[in-house]
């Protein structure tokens, strides 16, 4: 309990763990007014983390006051189900950290570089590295990274959060080939036929 407790109150571990996972927005493009509210429910998400990590666990006082006793440690606060698979939680937030961030950045680099055209004036149809296989790269990575936090710390805000967050980049995601549609037409139509939204080879 000793270990557990030293988690707590943490308020530097807090304001480090925001800052390091906010970070990764420098690193998705902003999409008109619509991109708002999924960067909105992922940064609360990552505050929902951190503080139930490192500051106050809130879901356990919560729960413990409703259902009138303390939950096992695994459930709700601490490392998701330690008492199953112990600390490999943390091992799959590394993981699924890793993969993020080569989404992300790859994504990112993929766009930054090959998107515009300084010469026409004229965007163009990006489909190397990661575009080779999925059209959105970046917001897979956003879906796997926070996917990670769940495995290592799962809290009830996080639970209620996640699937919130799905729902809202498949809308963005979906919005944003409309425009693509419009601006690349069937050359478009061809790269959605050959590739998959989020996942290679699956969906």
């Amino acid at each position: 309990m000793e270990t557990l407790e030293s988690h707590y109150y943490n308020w530097f571990g807090v304001l480090f763990f925001i800052v390091v996972y906010s970070v990764v927005l420098l690193f998705i493009p902003f999409y008109k007014k619509m991109n708002k509210k999924p960067i909105g429910t992922y940064v609360a998400f990552v505050i929902a983390f951190a503080i139930e990590m490192h500051g106050i666990p809130f879901s356990m006082y919560v729960i413990s006051w409703v259902i009138g006793k303390n939950l096992p440690e695994g459930i709700l606060w601490g490392h998701t189900l330690v008492s199953r698979i112990g600390f490999w939680g943390m091992y799959i937030n590394i993981g699924c950290a890793a993969a993020a961030l080569f989404l992300i950045l790859n994504g990112w680099y993929n766009i930054y570089k090959k998107y515009w055209s300084k010469e026409t004036g004229k965007g163009a149809l990006v489909k190397t590295g990661v575009y080779r296989y999925i059209r959105h790269p970046q917001y897979t990575g956003l879906l796997l990274l926070t996917l990670g936090m769940l495995a290592e710390w799962a809290t009830l805000p996080m639970l209620m959060l996640y699937p919130i967050m799905i729902i809202m980049y498949v809308r963005l995601a979906k919005h944003e080939e409309k425009d693509m549609l419009i601006e690349f037409g069937d050359e478009y139509r061809k790269y959605i036929k050959e590739t998959k939204m989020f996942i290679p080879f699956i969906v």
